[in-house]
């Protein structure tokens, strides 16, 4: 956005332009429950390789900076429960969910321009495995791909590993900062830029020497390396991450070159920007503006406000109930199962629940004064689930989508569908023309091919003010 300073010159100023990515996941039902059964979705072909590189060229060629693929690897199983996945089987809500690395390859092969990023978690997956895959697809996409770094928060997913329940959450952070100092050692530290010459002549592939073990010796990881995959175009895939608590700030803080940030409203949402810029300067020592940061948004948009309140009241009337009490169940951990439809959640004896709808009383636009019923939970979250829901015409939605970048110190939004075809359709159709009316979107790709950390940072390898950057092997 342009500055407030040198009034004079204001008009001459080039406004911060956006940067757009699309929330998607390998699931019938995202953060819409239910809406797969709708006229025009198709989020039930989640399986088809075709469904994923149709999406993909939609939204290189509609100019979308990114898709930020979700995942989690247990069920929503709360709700009913204990252990009950049936809520979640009629509406597919994020069950049955695929592993989201697989299509990238593929997607990246019919697309010029789009960055992928694919969620990771670092609780059940070991270092020196994952940093294969990623060197692996960051290969295949030529530098495309960013890990969206997880660390899992479902009691499912810790019982199907093996575990009798979770790892408590700050332990879970501090498991993940020593697996980030594994994967830096492994990406950066273990081949020398100069190591792989492919010297035909002299059958020489790669030089000895220059490939080195990594001899991490650590309270949670033993890897003696050398990474196994050569360096690929970023090294580093371009790292996102997620997570307001304060473990979660300073490990985004430290680490994130992107953060995703939720709230109903901009005014708090910049309490935890804030927050996370100063934890990256005054405790990692880096640019806090080298951490881009983008809000969760769904919008509903069409040519006329009516038309797009028209048409949030038809996706409405697709929504499941019971799947969107099943997300709620594993977003929050809490059973709402147990109480009447009409009955004031506000005021039982259940200080979780109370909290979270005190919260949503006093942040969720037009909902001031309102009981917060199961049945108003249920149709609060059909559409685009806990995310704040912009619906208007093009003038309406940008509007809120400046004031949304200006209060908060954004640099983006992560975008959901409701509809998948649909919701990116009409983005590309409503919202981008008017972006870039206003100056506030790219109007070109400024290189083609470009790697995920060119798009968002113009050069292709840590900055030097990152912690992964001090484990390069330099070349003296």
């Amino acid at each position: 956005m342009a500055s407030s300073g040198d009034v004079g010159s204001e008009a001459q100023k080039p406004k911060k332009q956006f940067l757009l990515n699309a929330f998607v996941m390998t699931t019938p039902g995202h953060l819409s429950p239910g809406l797969w059964r709708h006229p025009r979705n198709q989020t039930d072909q989640y399986n088809k390789l075709s469904f994923w590189i149709s999406l993909a060229k939609l939204l290189d060629e509609g100019g979308f900076h990114a898709m930020f693929i979700a995942d989690t690897l247990g069920a929503y199983d709360v709700y009913k429960g204990p252990a009950n996945v049936e809520p979640a089987l009629a509406s597919g809500a994020q069950f049955p969910v695929n592993d989201p690395l697989y299509t990238v390859p593929a997607m990246a092969a019919a697309t010029k321009n789009l960055v992928f990023g694919v969620t990771a978690s670092t609780t059940y997956d070991a270092p020196y495995a994952m940093a294969r895959r990623f060197s692996t697809v960051d290969h295949l996409a030529e530098g495309r791909v960013a890990w969206n770094i997880v660390t899992s928060y479902l009691e499912s997913a810790a019982r199907n590993f093996g575990l009798e329940t979770q790892i408590e959450h700050d332990e879970r952070y501090r498991i993940a900062g020593e697996y980030m100092d594994v994967v830096y050692k492994l990406w950066e530290g273990s081949w020398r830029d100069d190591a792989v010459i492919r010297d035909r002549a002299k059958g020489q592939f790669a030089v000895a020497g220059r490939v080195r073990p990594i001899n991490h010796k650590g309270k949670y990881f033993q890897v003696p390396g050398p990474h196994i995959s050569e360096p690929s175009p970023q090294r580093t895939p371009f790292l996102f991450q997620a997570g307001t608590s304060k473990a979660g700030t300073d490990f985004g803080g430290k680490h994130a070159e992107a953060v995703f940030v939720g709230g109903q409203l901009p005014e708090l949402v910049r309490k935890s920007v804030d927050a996370l810029r100063t934890t990256a300067k005054e405790s990692f020592g880096r640019d806090p503006y080298h951490i881009k940061v983008l809000a969760g948004m769904t919008i509903i948009i069409d040519e006329t406000d009516e038309k797009a309140k028209a048409k949030y009241e038809e996706l409405l009337s697709y929504g499941d109930r019971e799947g969107a009490l099943a997300l709620f169940g594993g977003w929050t951990g809490t059973d709402l199962s147990g109480y009447s439809d009409d009955e004031d959640l506000v005021l039982v004896d259940k200080p979780a629940i109370r909290s979270i709808l005190h919260r949503w009383s006093s942040t969720v636009p037009g909902t001031d004064g309102l009981r917060w019923t199961k049945t108003r939970v249920a149709e609060f979250l059909c559409i685009g689930g806990m995310m704040p829901k912009i619906i208007g015409s093009p003038k309406t939605v940008v509007d809120e989508l400046e004031r949304w970048a200006e209060v908060a110190d954004l640099d983006g939004f992560n975008l959901a569908h409701v509809t998948n075809p649909g919701s990116f359709e009409d983005i590309i159709e409503f919202l981008i023309p008017e972006l870039r009316r206003r100056g506030l979107f790219r109007t070109e790709v400024e290189r083609e091919g470009a790697t995920a950390r060119e798009v968002f940072f113009g050069q292709p390898h840590l900055l030097s003010d990152h912690p992964g950057y001090q484990f390069k092997w330099q070349i003296s």
